[in-house]
């Protein structure tokens, strides 16, 4: 596990994982890993690293992908998708200055550990203790943005193109690289928790450590499961062999796997992607070709998923963890109990989101029930064509400029700043996410746009995160990341605002009823399916505390929640039972998923405060969003009268989605 890190552990903000049937979570990944590499710097967790220099004949070829010319056969109709500038970060992966930085980071590890270690207890203590530990802190936060930025780099480098050999090479050696500075400064966070509770608040009065008071008060909730330090350093260098190298099997496996569909062999991205495509028989071939890929990957897959789940269980068997979830709950400072009741909550609702929905949708086909790879198919009545990138642009920003010109103008630097990559590519991690990289840098954006109505709302969603992540950015890199509780929350209240004006500018009826509906199934697809997707998890790393499970008996559990959530309208077909196996989050981020149902059910409550509010709702907006991880969710929703610990709270944001259906009914 590691506890959790201070900043890059939770550094990647993504779209949902797979709730639409495209991945697009798919990289919390490498943005999570790369950061993560550089989340080692902050506390015990577990990064990856090395970086030795990529041979000369490598170079040519991944610098390219940097400056990104790729094909744009799919973009064609879709105006020109842009790439992203890498450069803001590093020049590429031979560049001069991410060898420089690595050796500086290396040297500042090291001279941090010898200035610090062993001395933390006896300095704090001392009357100028509070200005003494000010100090290391900032050293400690200057390394933690450098080691964010060559782990933010890396990752993203590697999401551009996973199957590149010398990208992959430079991937896994800065990891190496970062995890091996980092072990110089384990120690830190340890030390640091195991200072008296009297000492620390007496030093927190000078105000330069004042300043950081929510980071340490925040690192010393994870005192409780620390271990000795040594054990901590082994738990931290084996993650190299460990988690991380699984996770990078998974990653790159995913990326090479291709489907035959039409006599076509495809990536995963434009496979998924045909499961909303308005044939049926597209659809039918789509669905059919990953599950005989995915059959004959079953072994490779259920070993990845027993191997991580058997990780997990170890380091919180060590830690003392009870729950199979703790962990997860600890690292995104949230009450067990409050997760508890919105799991009990959307459970409950099913029959009345899901099972209805679902229903509607099959009369709308004329049929009693539909196979599961028409779930997502574009309604009969829906409006045709592709949006184009200048439209979905327009969109968004003009949706986003009608709540605050502020957050309409940091949104507009993602597009003119080249700050997103847009094209589907061969290689290219599947779904969409938005990297935070560093505060001293500025995030970057993935898409995998192919100009459906589903992808400009996860445009809206992504700079959502990128908004909340730019805000955010000036509390450094210590204090910038957002609690997971609301992480999902600028993202999902994005999304509203842009569907709100689609809605508001479609005058026929048919058409609004299709964006009505288009809605519905993004919010199941965040609630509903997360919620099954986090009930699976919870059986499977339950089930693996007694032994293995078979690539059957993975199949087993997943076709049992997918029921449960699904309901009697949607006809599970043959090879469904293998499609646990591409979700990301399962692998790269355990028990993450109910963030976008906790995300959901809140913006849904923000947004009926928004509508009911007088002036000054965007002002403490933007504050809540710029506070970034220095206050816990529950102060940050009281400006708006929100309380998540409250049973009701989960029911009104589940009775917003049950009203639009119940407008869905009415309209036939």
């Amino acid at each position: 596990m590691a506890l959790r890190s201070s900043s890059t552990l939770r550094k990647s903000a993504s779209r949902r994982a797979a709730g639409a049937t495209t991945s697009r979570t798919a990289k919390a990944k490498s943005a999570a890993k790369a950061s993560a590499s550089k989340a080692s710097a902050s506390k015990a967790s577990a990064s990856k690293a090395s970086a030795s220099r990529v041979p000369t004949k490598a170079k040519t070829k991944a610098k390219s992908r940097v400056k990104a010319k790729p094909e744009n056969k799919v973009a064609s109709g879709l105006g020109k998708l842009p790439e992203w500038n890498l450069t803001d970060l590093y020049a590429g992966i031979d560049a001069p200055d991410v060898a420089r930085d690595l050796d500086a980071l290396d040297k500042a590890c090291t001279a941090f550990a010898s200035d610090y270690k062993g001395r933390l207890a006896e300095e704090t203590a001392r009357p100028d203790g509070g200005a003494w530990l000010a100090e290391a802190v900032r050293r400690y936060e200057a390394i933690d943005d450098l080691a964010g930025r060559l782990g933010s780099y890396a990752g993203l480098i590697h999401a551009g193109d996973s199957v590149d050999p010398a990208i992959s090479k430079f991937y896994g050696d800065v990891s190496e690289r970062l995890t091996a500075a980092s072990v110089n400064l384990l120690f830190f966070a340890l030390e640091l928790n195991r200072i008296d509770d009297a000492v620390i608040e007496q030093a927190m009065q000078t105000p330069e450590l004042g300043h950081y008071r929510p980071w340490i008060e925040d690192s010393r909730k994870d005192k409780p499961y620390q271990l000795e330090d040594r054990v901590e350093q082994l738990f931290h260098e084996k993650s190299v062999s460990g988690y991380a190298a699984w996770n990078r099997l998974f990653d790159q496996t995913i990326s090479s796997l291709r489907f035959k569909v039409g006599g076509k062999e495809l990536a995963i991205e434009p496979t998924l992607s045909l499961l909303q495509d308005r044939s049926p028989e597209k659809r039918k071939a789509a669905g059919q070709a990953l599950a005989k890929t995915f059959k004959a990957n079953e072994r490779t897959f259920a070993l990845i998923t027993n191997t991580l789940a058997k990780d997990k269980e170890i380091a919180d068997r060590w830690r003392g963890f009870k729950d199979v979830a703790d962990s997860r709950h600890l690292a995104n400072r949230v009450e067990g109990e409050v997760v508890d009741a919105l799991v009990a909550s959307v459970r409950a609702a099913y029959p009345r989101l899901s099972h209805r929905y679902y229903a509607l949708k099959a009369g709308w086909f004329k049929k009693k029930k539909l196979a599961h790879w028409d779930r997502n198919a574009p309604l009969p009545f829906a409006a045709t064509g592709r949006i184009s990138w200048p439209d979905a642009r327009k969109t968004v920003l003009t949706a986003y400029g009608a709540f605050s010109p502020e957050m309409a103008r940091i949104a507009e630097r993602f597009f003119d700043d080249r700050w997103i990559d847009a094209p589907v590519r061969p290689g290219k991690a599947p779904g969409a996410f938005s990297h935070p990289t560093t505060p001293s840098a500025h995030p970057y954006v993935l898409m995998n746009y192919q100009g459906k109505p589903r992808d400009v709302m996860t445009l809206a969603h992504e700079l959502g995160h990128g908004v909340h992540q730019v805000l955010a950015a000036k509390n450094g890199a210590l204090m910038a990341p957002t609690p997971l509780t609301l992480a999902e929350t600028a993202s999902v209240f994005g999304e509203m605002l842009t569907f709100r004006r689609l809605l508001g500018q479609t005058r026929d009826a048919r058409q609004r009823q299709a964006l009505l509906a288009g809605k519905v199934e993004d919010m199941i697809n965040t609630v509903v399916r997360q919620i099954a997707f986090y009930s699976f998890e919870r059986a499977v790393h339950t089930e693996r505390r007694n032994g293995e499970l078979t690539a059957e008996r993975l199949g087993q559990l997943w076709l049992g929640v997918q029921g449960e959530s699904l309901g009697p309208a949607i006809e599970i077909k043959p090879g469904y039972e293998n499609f646990w196996m591409y979700i990301p989050h399962f692998i790269h981020s355990p028990f993450y998923v109910y963030a976008y149902a906790f995300g959901d059910c809140l913006v849904n409550s923000l947004y009926a405060v928004y509508e009911n509010a007088a002036e000054g709702f965007a002002g403490r907006y933007l504050d809540m969003l710029s506070a970034g991880g220095t206050k816990h969710y529950s102060e940050l929703l009281k400006p708006f009268g929100l309380d998540a610990r409250d049973p009701k709270f989960w029911d009104g944001g589940l009775s917003v989605i049950a009203g639009m259906i119940d407008e869905l009914e009415a309209m036939g």
